[in-house]
């Protein structure tokens, strides 16, 4: 039989569920200022990230991380000019992390979960360092090369921390979650 390719209406809640959520991670957060440009943040909004391509794979993954970060964006008036960047490079960190769990045919487990975060972590502080250099240091800034360095290497911090704590609670989350949704005999396929 034929799987159809059409959403369920479970699979259309969830996602939205999880840019609640990811909304939610987003607020949860200590914002810094800068002294060269712009800021930086310590907060939960990646966990979600990497949860949402974990649980739903990549596209509403990628679409439940990116349209949680965008809309957290438009309630914060340092963040509503690059909502659209954010959209598409938290996008990449569920689309990533989904990739990595749908890969190969064996189930997903707790090392996989691990793995699957830490690709999603890395794309993003790619993405993410990238855009703080060009887009926000030498294009909106108007700041010199080694100036957007300088800023990049204050971004670092909170860059690798809310990588680390994405990749230390995401898959724990992730396995909870997915034990009680088989517990209740609930899918998300």
């Amino acid at each position: 039989m034929e799987k159809s390719k059409t959403l369920s209406t479970k699979k259309i809640v969830f996602t939205a569920l999880m840019a609640a959520l990811t909304v939610a991670g987003s607020a949860l957060r200590i914002t810094l200022p800068l002294d060269i440009a712009g800021t930086t943040s310590f907060h939960l909004g990646n966990i979600m990230c990497a949860l949402s391509g974990i649980l739903l794979g990549p596209w509403l993954g990628g679409l439940a991380a990116g349209l949680g970060s965008l809309l957290y964006d438009l309630t914060n008036p340092l963040y509503v000019s690059e909502c659209w960047i954010t959209f598409l490079t938290k996008g990449a960190y569920g689309l990533v992390t989904g990739l990595v769990i749908a890969a190969g045919k064996k189930e997903w487990g707790y090392g996989k979960a691990i793995a699957a975060t830490i690709a999603g972590a890395v794309t993003y502080a790619a993405l993410y360092l990238a855009k703080s250099f060009f887009w926000s240091g030498l294009l909106m800034q108007g700041l010199t090369p080694a100036a957007a360095g300088l800023t990049v290497v204050g971004k670092l911090p909170a860059t690798i921390f809310n990588a680390a704590v994405a990749i230390i609670f995401a898959p724990i989350l992730a396995i909870a979650i997915r034990s009680a949704l088989e517990e209740n005999r609930i899918s998300l396929d």
